[in-house]
């Protein structure tokens, strides 16, 4: 009987390992224990990859299509108008069955599926309007004296960035404002601001690795490896360097203590690595922390698809959903969440459901309201006045850029 359970277990939780075929992955499932972060990233990518092609071919369908019609028009210029509204009917109907066939593939997949995260095939901040909810960055420069500083560049006359929130709003002010506000504004706009004290984070940098660097040696590659700077901290993970590789993978994580503001820019950059004379910079990312930290998106730790307190998908941040919903809720001024019986839970005035119990290592049941306040955190966005997406669990794609050769990703 413990074989059988182990194996219904397997089978409930055992995911394919990174895109074998469906065949394989009913003969054989892999053990929980097999599966790691590497296990969820590269089934990640290929779910990236494959709405990728369902995307390109859409798009070949609807210009196949296009021109299909043009030659058709060109032919016959005279149309029926009834042959046309059938012409229109058919391609509907087609979409529909298309879009009754593709949710159909998955859900046989899903019988032994791995947790996935969500991987951007650009910057974070691109998809969340760079952070800039309500801190927005300006850049201070100096001024020219003369002449002979005419042809310095913006970036050299940068001495330091303002972050900020300029609103201009008329008195008395409008219902719809206070509405929005959650409270009184003749108290002040700015309840719910964090105080300007100075803040001491841990940030972890994971690094999962380049692709299509451009070429630093005679040979074609590059040696490439990891520079870190934030603040005073100035890591090189030279002796760490990858061979000859110009799509390296680095699998690397780096702890770094900061200070908000001051140290709040964080630079990733990949140097070639030479044995004779210096290090050259392949190319460098920078990231504004601070914009993240303070974001309403919530730009920490990504909230995870799914609660779990072992095995490869433990719940990464330190704060678990309940306590990340209940401080949400208390700094957007939203009633909730009131958790119920039957698995449902209350938040301003929408209602979610969800299972209530939590497995731990040994396979022991226990009651959790954690699966019911992640499902509210992964529908933030729908919750009145106060929601907005939250970033899920994510890796991101960032350009390499070099300063000597602007505007082209390295």
């Amino acid at each position: 009987t413990e074989e059988e359970k182990e194996k219904k277990k397997k089978k409930k939780k055992g995911g394919g390992g990174g895109g074998g075929g469906g065949e394989e992955v009913e003969e054989e499932e892999p053990d929980e224990s097999m599966l790691d972060w590497w296990s969820k990233y590269f089934a990640s990518i290929e779910t990236m990859k494959e709405q990728l092609r369902q995307q390109e071919a859409a798009a070949a369908e609807a210009e196949e299509k296009e021109e299909m019609e043009i030659g058709e028009g060109s032919k016959a210029q005279v149309k029926n108008k009834d042959k046309d509204k059938d012409k229109s009917k058919a391609p509907k109907d087609d979409k529909k069955k298309k879009q009754q066939l593709v949710p159909e593939l998955p859900e046989k997949k899903n019988k032994q599926k791995i947790d996935e995260l969500k991987v951007f095939n650009k910057e974070l901040e691109t998809e969340f309007d760079n952070f800039e909810d309500w801190l927005h960055t300006f850049n201070l420069l100096r001024g020219k004296i003369g002449d002979n500083d005419d042809n310095a560049t913006e970036e050299e006359r940068i001495v330091g960035r303002f972050k900020g929130s300029m609103c201009v709003y008329k008195v008395p002010l409008p219902d719809d404002i206070s509405k929005e506000a959650g409270y009184d504004p003749t108290f002040g706009m700015f309840q719910g601001i964090p105080s300007n004290d100075p803040i001491n984070v841990l940030v972890r940098v994971y690094i999962v690795r380049a692709t299509d660097l451009h070429p630093a040696d005679i040979n074609g590659k590059a040696d490439p490896y990891i520079a870190i700077k934030l603040g005073k901290t100035d890591i090189k993970d030279k002796e760490n360097y990858i061979s000859k590789q110009l799509n390296p993978v680095f699998g690397k994580s780096f702890d770094i203590e900061a200070t908000f503001p001051m140290e709040s820019m964080l630079t990733v950059a990949v140097y070639d690595w030479d044995l004779v004379g210096t290090d050259d910079l392949i190319g460098e990312t920078k990231i504004d922390l601070e914009n993240r930290f303070y974001s309403k998106h919530r730009a920490t730790c990504g909230v995870s698809q799914t609660y779990s307190i072992h095995g490869y998908n433990t719940w990464r941040d330190p704060m678990k959903p309940s306590q990340i919903l209940s401080k949400l809720c208390k700094e957007g001024k939203v009633d909730g969440p009131h958790f119920g019986p039957g698995g449902r839970v209350k938040v301003a005035n929408r209602v979610f459901t969800g299972p209530t119990e939590i497995e731990d290592e040994n396979g022991q049941k226990k009651p959790t309201d954690e699966h019911l306040a992640l499902a509210v955190l992964r529908h933030w966005e729908d919750i009145p006045r106060a929601g907005c997406r939250l970033v899920p669990e994510h890796v991101e794609t960032r350009p390499l850029l070099n300063p000597d050769k602007p505007g082209i990703e390295q």
